[in-house]
C-alpha cells in the first residue's frame, strides 16, 4: 500500500480537495433507490471536512454520450448525498468546468461539500484528454480518487488528472486495494477461488489469471457445465457452452501443471425449465437426462465444497453457483456464502467478494455485512481478478 498516498499522507486545511466519487447510482423518478455507493463514499468526504478542506465532488451518471443531457444530471443525487452524510448541506455545480463551477467552488467554505455536475456531459472526460483534465485541476489543489469501480477506465477524471494534481487515494479506494492486495497478491495460503455465473467466454482472462495464482478453482452456475462438457460428461439440455470446451480443457491443463485444484460438481439440480415451484430432483453430474437443465449444484456437492473451504485461508468469489434469483437454485449459493462467513466470522479465512450479480447473490444469502470485503466495484473488480493493471490505481503510483 505504501506505492501511493492516502489521505494520512495529505495537508488539506484550507484546501480545495477534487474527490472523484462514484455518484453513479440508481435512480427512480428523481429518487436515489440504492444508496450503497453514496454511503461508501461518505467516510472520505467526511474526513476531509473534518480537516478543513473544501470537498469538490466529480463523477459521472449514465452514458450521456458526451452531450449535456438533463436526463443524466447529477441534481437528484444531491440529496441523497446530502443524507449519507448525516444531513449536512450539498451545494450543486450546474456544470463541471467554466464559469458555474468556478463560482460554485469559489464560494464553498472550508468543511463543505459541493458536487460538480455529470463529467460525461462532454466526450472529453472519456477520451483521457489532457485540456480538459486541466480545467478540472484549475478548480482545486488537491486531487483524491474514491471510485475503484472507475478505476479500470483510463478517463480524464481517474487518470490524466491525476498528473497534474497532487494525487492520493481516498479511504474506500485504499480499502479495495487493501483488500484486493490481501487475498490476491500476497495471500494467506491455501487460497479458494470461487467462481460461477453463466459463461466461460466472459471470464476466459480471469479463470486462466486466477489458476496460476491460487491453490483451489471451485466452479458452479452455467459456466461449471461447460467443464463437465470439455470433460467428457453429458450434462443434457443444460447452459453449456460447447464452443468453449477447448479453452476450459487448456484452463484444466494449466491449472493442473500450476498445481490448482479444479472442482467440479459431482451432483446437480435438475428441471425442466428454470421457473419457480417447477419440479426438480437431484441427480450426479453425468446423469442429467437430455430433456433436463442443471440449475443449481447439488447437496453433496455443498458437502464437499464446505469441507474443502474449511481447509482454506483466504476465499475470493465471483459470480453465483446456481439460478438463485429463483427458489429452489438458490441453495447452493446460500449454503456456500453463509459456511463462507461463518469461517469469516471465526477469523479462519479472509474472504473477499465482488462483482454485480456476487453482491446480489451474498445480499440474498444475508451475508453480504459478513464478508472480510465486498467490492461494488463491477468491472474492476474483475479486470484485478484477471490480473490487469488499473489505469486509475496506476496513475496514483507515478
Amino acid at each position: 500500500m505504501s506505492a501511493f498516498k492516502t489521505l494520512d499522507d495529505l495537508d488539506v486545511a484550507g484546501k480545495t480537495v477534487l474527490v472523484r466519487g462514484d455518484l453513479n447510482v440508481p435512480v427512480k423518478n428523481g429518487t436515489v433507490t440504492d444508496t450503497t455507493r453514496l454511503d461508501r463514499l461518505a467516510p472520505t468526504l467526511l474526513e476531509l471536512a473534518d480537516k478543513g478542506a473544501k470537498v469538490v465532488v466529480m463523477s459521472h451518471f449514465g452514458r450521456p454520450k458526451g452531450q449535456r443531457n438533463l436526463d443524466y444530471s447529477l441534481e437528484p443525487v444531491v440529496p441523497a448525498l446530502s443524507t449519507a452524510l448525516g444531513g449536512k448541506p450539498v451545494a450543486f455545480a450546474t456544470d463541471c468546468i467554466g464559469e458555474a463551477a468556478e463560482q460554485a467552488v469559489a464560494a464553498l467554505q472550508p468543511g463543505g461539500f459541493l458536487v460538480l455536475e455529470n463529467l460525461r456531459f462532454y466526450p472529453d472526460e472519456e477520451k483521457n484528454d489532457a485540456g480538459f483534465a486541466e480545467k478540472l485541476a484549475a478548480l482545486g489543489d488537491i486531487y483524491v480518487n474514491d471510485a475503484f469501480a472507475t478505476a479500470h477506465r483510463a478517463h480524464a477524471s481517474t487518470e490524466a488528472i491525476a498528473r497534474v494534481l497532487p494525487a492520493a487515494a481516498g479511504r474506500l479506494m485504499q480499502a479495495e486495494l487493501e483488500a484486493l492486495t490481501n487475498a490476491l497478491e500476497s495471500p494467506q495460503r491455501p487460497v479458494a477461488a470461487v467462481v460461477g455465473g453463466a459463461k466461460i467466454s466472459t471470464k476466459l482472462d480471469l479463470l486462466g489469471n486466477m489458476v496460476s495464482r491460487v491453490n483451489m478453482l471451485i466452479l458452479g452456475g452455467g459456466m461449471a457445465n461447460t467443464f463437465l462438457y470439455a470433460s467428457g460428461i453429458d450434462v443434457g439440455g443444460s447452459l453449456c457452452e460447447k464452443d468453449m470446451a477447448d479453452a476450459a480443457r487448456a484452463i484444466m491443463e494449466t491449472a493442473k501443471n500450476a498445481g490448482c485444484e479444479i472442482v467440479l460438481p459431482s451432483d446437480a439440480v435438475i428441471a425442466g425449465k428454470l421457473e419457480a415451484g417447477v419440479e426438480t430432483a437431484t441427480v450426479p453430474s453425468n446423469a442429467v437426462p437430455s430433456d433436463k437443465m442443471i440449475l443449481d449444484v447439488g447437496p453433496g456437492s455443498i458437502v464437499d465444497v464446505n469441507a474443502k473451504l474449511d481447509g482454506c485461508k483466504t476465499i475470493v468469489w465471483n459470480g453465483p453457483l446456481g439460478a438463485f434469483e429463483t427458489a429452489p437454485f438458490d441453495v447452493a449459493t446460500t449454503a456456500v456464502a453463509q459456511h463462507a462467513a461463518e469461517l469469516t466470522k471465526a477469523g479462519k479465512v479472509l474472504s473477499v467478494a465482488g462483482g454485480g450479480d456476487t453482491v446480489a447473490a451474498l445480499d440474498h444469502a444475508g451475508v453480504i455485512d459478513e464478508f472480510s470485503y465486498v467490492s461494488t466495484a463491477g468491472g474492476a473488480f474483475l479486470e484485478w481478478l484477471e490480473g490487469k493493471d488499473l489505469p486509475g490505481v496506476a496513475a496514483l503510483k507515478s
